[in-house]
């Protein structure tokens, strides 16, 4: 995307973003974050406060970049997968070979000018690359250092490998997750990964904040294995109300029922009567008065309890109508009611087109491209997407000059291997 186009989370486009007071300031413009990260949760977090405002600088590693780039097995016009673009929206990069001395020498520079950075290398690596906190924090104290990992800097897993995938195995979200008699499933989305983003940006904000009074940085440590537990607020107070390990219970709710999916004529929809009012309410609707003498029905506990004779008993209802018909009866009598939509039916809905969850960028190779908007609409700072997602070292030249390196310095990098496999 040129830097003469804006989107704004009001879906509005400006054709100068040269003239800055058409837009009002974001929050975090004077805000400069280091992402040495790749695939998901590093640069989900960076992405999000570009879009505030930061200037973030993409550090990649020379010939491959972002591994993320060239990953889902599927091609556009260049090399860069959409996966990519969809997490590097809002940054700079810079191609710099950290396992040379001359790579380290500019990065150094580069954590001078910083408030941010955020790396996502196995517990250790860092440290032995000579960029972890202790010896950034030596160059540059007010420095907010967020280390993500798999399961943590310290403890006996720290040095496992991380991947989504293996924290919610590990982290107890895959043993609830499925149908009760099918085989361990994980999330669709990986929640572990986005979670443990979010986490981290919100530490961010709160040690940016805090700067303000101590004038110190601190180093953050962030982890998928935790993002995951700290999701499962109702399966582990069950579990320690009851004393029974949480099983998987499908769609179905551990703490109201019926609240789940359910089979209609045509399909399944999701519907939920999860109050003593709700409950009364869908027995009037279905005209299924005799359920609210049911004693195996008279309480929120005893639905919970008998749940599958619950949803047998409304199913016999249910499918004598199609999913539309009961959504459109279900939302008339004010009990919350859904489809269930692909994604192809979800961004193409009237709402999201409203809301602007599919937005259009321009991008220097792919045109124009599809990008998904942005997740929370903020009205008086509306988030913009200020530049594409970068190509890999498209900024090097620039960067390198904001630093002020002359060129006989360079150059003495560049034969070096600063900016070289």
């Amino acid at each position: 995307m040129s830097d003469t186009i804006q989107t704004t989370s009001s879906g509005k486009e400006t054709v100068d973003a040269s003239d800055q007071s058409q837009q009002p300031p974001l929050p975090l413009r004077h805000l400069r974050v280091l992402d040495v990260s790749q695939v998901m949760a590093g640069p989900f977090c960076g992405m999000l406060l570009g879009d505030m405002g930061a200037d973030v600088i993409k550090v990649e590693p020379p010939g491959s970049g972002d591994q993320t780039r060239r990953a889902m097995g599927f091609k556009l016009k260049g090399s860069d997968s959409l996966g990519f673009i969809n997490m590097n929206r809002n940054k700079r990069s810079i191609v710099l070979n950290l396992k040379t001395a001359a790579g380290r020498e500019v990065f150094y520079q580069l954590v001078k000018t910083a408030d941010v950075l955020i790396e996502n290398y196995r517990p250790g690596a860092a440290d032995r690359l000579g960029i972890d906190y202790d010896t950034l924090k030596a160059i540059n104290p007010r420095l907010i250092y967020a280390s993500i990992s798999g399961f943590g800097q310290t403890g006996p897993w720290s040095q496992r490998p991380g991947f989504d995938l293996i924290a919610q195995a590990m982290g107890g979200i895959m043993s609830i997750t499925g149908d009760p008699d099918g085989p361990p499933a994980k999330s669709g989305v990986p929640v572990a990964d986005i979670g443990c983003a979010l986490f981290a940006l919100y530490a961010i904000l709160a040690a940016y904040i805090g700067l303000n009074e101590t004038g110190e940085g601190q180093h953050i440590d962030a982890s998928l294995f935790e993002a995951a537990l700290a999701f499962s607020i109702w399966d582990i107070s069950e579990f320690w109300g009851t004393g029974k390990v949480p099983q998987k219970l499908g769609t179905a709710n551990r703490m109201s029922a019926p609240y789940q999916a359910v089979r209609a004529s045509d399909g399944y929809f999701v519907m939920g009567a999860n109050s003593d009012k709700l409950w009364r309410s869908l027995c009037q609707l279905i005209q299924r008065s005799e359920l609210l003498q049911d004693p195996r029905f008279a309480s929120i506990s005893d639905r919970l309890a008998n749940r599958t004779a619950l949803i047998e008993e409304l199913e016999k209802t249910f499918v004598t109508k199609s999913v539309e018909d009961w959504v459109d009866r279900l939302l008339a009598f004010g009990i919350p009611a859904g489809p269930i939509y692909d994604y192809a039916q979800s961004l193409d809905s009237e709402h999201a087109r409203h809301r602007n969850m599919v937005m259009e960028i321009d991008h220097p190779v792919e045109g124009r491209v599809r990008s998904i908007g942005f997740p929370v609409k903020m009205g008086g700072t509306p988030q913009q997407v200020r530049r594409s997602p970068p190509l890999l070292g498209e900024h090097n030249e620039e960067i390198l000059a904001e630093l002020g390196l002359g060129s006989d310095t360079l150059e003495r990098l560049r034969l070096d291997g600063a900016f070289a496999p």
